[in-house]
């Protein structure tokens, strides 16, 4: 008796256990590996097919990108060993942190192709790590946000004050500013620069104030880059933003402003500049650029080498694999089980 109501209430037990409503279901059909998927079959015509179709697309994408970037005319100066007096060329670091001594110093520019408006102006510094860790944590985001209504700048040191005041913006990114000017001119008349909507629209509507101005920037015994109007707001401060966003590599391009007319071949621009950010300190290099644009952007050879490159590559290895499997081809499976079933089926 006992052992009857002890299987009537095991059977009860296994009852109340709800059944698996699911095995149909996606979950377990993944865990199953029972979804459909797409197996091709990897066959020596295939292989070879693939590779000659992606190398026919990459090779005519890379002479496309090549020859959009070779369409790009660039003009490129180095002007940081030249614009420093010869009775300071063995101690450029003295002339450079010397107030007293002028920096103004003119360059030549000869223009070899034609150039279309907008031409971009910009500054490139070699050598010269934006991407320190200690140089980029040296900011605050809420304060260029908020202004003095923002207290805690403590990510901001070493320069997070001066002389027991809060300095806007703070931290050692804005307090090194570059501060180098130009100056262009061609022939009696001045090209002017346009410096409105240089920097990205996001950064100046989202990450600088509009009621935020400089305060206390710069008035310390020890001066880093450029100054700034404490009059103008921070969002429309855009060498300020310009220069904020910090870059990945050593060597980079900022941008300075556009010229918005024509340049004609063999003209010869004049540039008035004032040699004043001291890259000599840590071996930098300071160049001024003049370019056009494409449809793709700036002067970058570099995809259009890369898609050459893959492009050849696996046309090559095509034409490897071709050769392979002509020399040796791929044996077909045995089809003789094959009429076992028919027979099998004639014989039932």
């Amino acid at each position: 008796m006992d052992l009857d109501e002890g299987s009537s209430s095991t059977v009860n037990i296994v009852q109340a256990i709800p059944r698996r409503t699911t095995r149909h279901s996606a979950y377990y059909q993944f865990t199953q590996q029972n979804l459909p998927a797409c197996k091709p079959v990897l066959t020596p015509a295939t292989i070879v097919a693939t590779f000659l179709m992606i190398g026919f697309i990459f090779i005519p994408v890379g002479f496309v990108t090549l020859r959009a970037s070779n369409s790009v005319v660039e003009i490129v100066d180095r002007y940081d060993n030249d614009c420093i007096p010869e009775e300071f060329k063995n101690n450029k670091v003295a002339f450079i942190k010397d107030d007293s001594l002028s920096k103004n110093c003119s360059r030549l520019l000869k223009v070899d192709k034609p150039m279309k408006a907008p031409i971009y102006i910009y500054y490139q510094l070699d050598n010269y790590y934006q991407n320190h860790r200690r140089y980029v944590k040296s900011r605050s985001d809420q304060q260029l946000l908020h202004g003095l209504g923002y207290n805690d700048t403590s990510s901001c040191k070493p320069l997070e004050s001066s002389d027991d005041l809060p300095v806007v913006p703070c931290g050692l990114i804005a307090w090194s500013m570059f501060n180098d000017t130009y100056k262009f001119s061609r022939g009696p008349s001045e090209l002017k620069v346009n410096k409105k909507n240089i920097a990205w629209k996001s950064d100046r509507n989202h990450k600088f104030g509009k009621d935020v101005y400089p305060f206390n920037f710069q008035n310390g015994t020890l001066t880093g880059g450029g100054k700034l109007d404490p009059t103008i707001p921070l969002s429309d401060q855009e060498d300020l933003i310009v220069w904020m966003r910090t870059a990945a590599l050593p060597s980079f391009r900022k941008l300075y402003g556009r010229i918005e007319v024509d340049l004609d071949a063999d003209d010869v621009i004049v540039v008035q500049l004032m040699n004043n950010y001291n890259t000599y300190s840590f071996g930098g290099k300071k160049k001024l650029v003049l370019s056009t644009s494409s449809w793709l952007g700036g002067k970058n050879n570099f995809l259009g080498l890369a898609n050459l490159f893959v492009g050849t590559f696996c046309i090559l290895i095509s034409i490897i694999f071709l050769l392979l499997h002509v020399k040796n081809p791929r044996p077909y499976g045995d089809t003789t089980y094959l009429s076992w079933n028919k027979k099998s089926i004639a014989s039932l």
